[in-house]
């Protein structure tokens, strides 16, 4: 281990892939109460692609590197702590986990799922923790109910799909291709909707014999809103997590979410506090970690990259030709 530096990779300007570099740079110094982490994988998010460009800067205080989520040995940690030197651990970062070596507060810790590469450990902490919060602590999600999440091929869709429908839900998808579809149906979905060449609206009506779904996980905001307000059920639930068809809705009819008693909300994980994100680690741990580690649940990876082609990753991811996560992979630094 060298004491003093690590590489790590930077954005030398906001703007495309191509700004991305590796650096050299110091290791971080650990705060109180954090675990200083060897990243062996790192998780590639939606989030980093905002942030390289500019438009999603870190909260006061946090890391200003990319990377949300990394899989790694444990090199460092407080005397009181659960986690000893060499244990292996996944963490929500709070910036930091393109480069070897991340400060990562103990309480978004969580050990790996039993068997589970390092890989798929990388491929956890991020998606788990956003669809754990949005479908389940805002949303409110219980066994029985209807939810329609968008994108589900993606990273987040892939494990909300997966949770959602573990957890006794019917789930509907949106897709834009069939292939994308049968995925998302072999991964328990009843059943997709191309919007490449279907109207959504139309199509869960039918599904659901016009009473639409309670609750809908949207990454698409503005360009769905309507729509979405539209296929919710009396006293439905619409948790807006991203913002990929805009921020502003033209022509909202705002009566039909008094009349159907709507609840619109969305969030945002990355600015909250330690103590809420370790409360969602105390959540996964306890409700999501077995499934995991039996197998009935597992993360998608789409493509491992070494850290040196970090930016083909970024504009696979931003082509939004893949399915699942991509991942870092930094053992061999």
């Amino acid at each position: 281990m060298n004491t003093q530096q690590m590489k790590a990779i930077i954005v030398q300007n906001p703007g495309g892939p191509e700004e991305l570099a590796l650096s050299t740079l110091p290791i971080p110094t650990c705060k109180e109460g954090e675990i200083l982490v060897r990243v062996l994988a790192a998780g590639i998010n939606r989030p980093d692609i905002m942030q390289r460009k500019g438009l999603y800067p870190p909260p006061e205080g946090a890391n200003p590197l990319l990377g949300l989520e990394i899989a790694g040995e444990v090199v460092s940690a407080p005397s009181a702590s659960i986690f000893k030197p060499g244990d292996h651990v996944c963490a929500l970062t709070n910036g930091g986990g393109y480069a070897e070596y991340c400060a990562v507060p103990e309480q978004q810790c969580l050990p790996w799922p039993k068997d589970f590469t390092v890989h798929e450990a990388a491929a956890l902490s991020e998606t788990f923790f956003t669809v754990w919060t949005n479908l389940f602590e805002i949303g409110k999600l219980t066994a029985g109910e209807t939810v329609l999440i968008h994108g589900g091929s993606g990273g987040i869709g892939t494990a909300a799909i997966q949770l959602a429908s573990n957890f006794g839900a019917t789930v509907y998808t949106t897709v834009g291709s069939k292939e994308k579809g049968e995925l998302c149906k072999r991964l328990g979905a009843k059943d997709y909707i191309n919007y490449t060449n279907e109207d959504f609206v139309e199509r869960i009506h039918e599904l659901t014999n016009k009473q639409g779904v309670h609750i809908i996980l949207d990454i698409m905001a503005a360009a769905y809103f309507n729509q979405n307000i539209n296929v919710l059920s009396e006293d439905g639930r619409l948790v807006i997590i991203s913002f990929q068809g805009g921020i502003k809705a033209n022509d909202v009819n705002l009566a039909k979410i008094v009349t159907k008693r709507l609840t619109v909300s969305g969030s945002t994980l990355r600015p909250r506090s330690n103590e809420f994100k370790g409360h969602i680690a105390k959540e996964l741990y306890h409700h999501v970690w077995p499934l995991l580690s039996s197998r009935k649940i597992s993360p998608l990876i789409h493509q491992i990259f070494p850290l040196s082609e970090v930016r083909k990753a970024h504009e696979i991811m931003e082509a939004g030709h893949h399915s699942g996560k991509m991942i870092l992979d930094l053992s061999n630094l």
